[in-house]
């Protein structure tokens, strides 16, 4: 007859672990604090006078994106990357997304909409946007009295 030692903490780990995957998977926890299925992955950074928002779109042509900013701060990228024609192939792994994707993103200040500029270079897009000129800090003057 077979016998087994029984140890308790092994379903109690087990179960902890599932439970802390599961509390991962619903509330949208990854590893280094991105959301998941965010597409396309974006930075995001300012200076006194612009923000400057940078996101990866590698394989894409210009043609397939489109980027809005509506309502003074909120900055719209969308498009299609077009799936690779391998109707006869065998697929070993296949981890990138192809399809429509549409990312809104609230900037952090209220940007010109109408001097924005965009740049797409080696599947890297940057969009810089300048800030509203009553949303830019100005230095104040001290008077001696």
């Amino acid at each position: 007859m077979f016998s087994t030692r029984w140890q308790p903490w092994n379903e109690v780990v087990s179960e902890m672990n599932r439970l802390q995957n599961e509390m991962n998977r619903v509330f949208g926890r990854v590893d280094n604090g991105a959301r998941p299925n965010a597409y396309p992955a974006l930075n995001v950074w300012e200076d006194d006078e612009k923000l400057y928002v940078e996101a990866e779109l590698p394989g894409m042509e210009l043609s397939d994106l489109e980027i809005y900013v509506n309502s003074g701060n909120l900055l719209t990228i969308q498009g299609q990357r077009k799936e690779p024609e391998t109707a006869k192939d065998t697929w070993h792994r296949r981890e990138r997304g192809y399809g429509k994707f549409s990312r809104v993103f609230e900037l952090p200040t209220e940007v010109q909409p109408d001097k924005v500029e965009a740049h797409f270079r080696h599947g890297v897009l940057m969009v810089v946007l300048p800030k509203r000129e009553e949303v830019k800090p100005r230095r104040i003057e001290v008077k001696v009295e």
